[in-house]
């Protein structure tokens, strides 16, 4: 198989990250950077233009409630050139804005969105930062640890008014009273539809009628006889024997 050595393998960090200023890296085995809230646009920007990481490929939301800045916005570069990722990470509240990207990347406006709608994470200079994945009046931001599984409203469609109309979330328990110890082994009383098991089975089928002897088939030895010595009679014995005789005509 012939490789062809003008394509870049998967690579190293670039030596040239080690001068990356105001950005502290992060341990692991990936190449990751902490880097404040007021140097990111400076950062991204040198990593864009000075260290050939030409795309953005996502930006992604963490939350760390026990923090005192809960939230990590997590910026994912790739260079093409260099066949390299690198993520770069800040760290923010509830309160304080992000800088928004989208001066260097304009499809960072809908990656910001994303996070704003699942985090609830600010980003100053977005000029159209709105919900992107849940309704126009949802509450809350679904992300969140705190945020509840159930979330806090149901929706329904409602034939009565011809809208989807909101309402509290509403669990019925209904299929939910186990009161056995072993889900595994069920109760003991019968569930609808054990009933079939209980049910005699079903018997076999009536044996089928074969022909295994040639007395059931009307053939034997006499009939074979005849068919040999019809196959054994010259030829033009046959063509006499199959030309049929011409029926007599009837007097007028």
């Amino acid at each position: 198989m012939t490789v062809a050595l003008h394509v870049p393998r998967y690579a190293d960090a670039p030596a040239s990250l080690g001068k990356l200023a105001n950005a502290r890296p992060r341990p692991g085995l990936e190449t990751a950077f902490d880097v404040a809230r007021d140097d990111l646009l400076a950062v991204l920007t040198a990593l864009r233009d000075e260290h050939d990481y030409q795309q953005l490929m996502e930006i992604a939301g963490v939350d760390y409630p026990d923090r005192a800045e809960r939230f990590e916005v997590v910026y994912c570069l790739l260079s093409l050139t260099r066949n390299h990722r690198v993520r770069v990470h800040v760290a923010t509240d509830e309160a304080t804005p992000v800088p928004s990207v989208t001066s260097l990347w304009p499809v960072a406006g809908w990656l910001e969105r994303e996070v704003f709608d699942m985090y609830g994470v600010g980003f100053s200079g977005n000029p159209d930062l709105r919900r992107i994945l849940t309704d126009y009046g949802f509450e809350g931001h679904p992300q969140r640890k705190d945020f509840p599984l159930t979330g806090h409203v149901e929706l329904r469609y409602s034939e009565a008014e011809k809208r989807v109309v909101y309402e509290p979330v509403q669990l019925p328990q209904d299929f939910r009273t186990f009161d056995f110890l072993m889900p595994w082994e069920g109760p003991d009383y019968v569930l609808p539809g054990d009933e079939k098991a209980a049910a005699p089975p079903t018997p076999p089928p009536p044996t089928p009628q074969t022909t295994d002897k040639p007395s059931d088939t009307g053939a034997g030895k006499p009939a074979d006889a005849q068919v040999t010595k019809d196959a054994r009679k010259p030829r033009a014995a046959k063509a006499k024997s199959a030309v049929t005789k011409p029926s007599p005509r009837k007097k007028p």
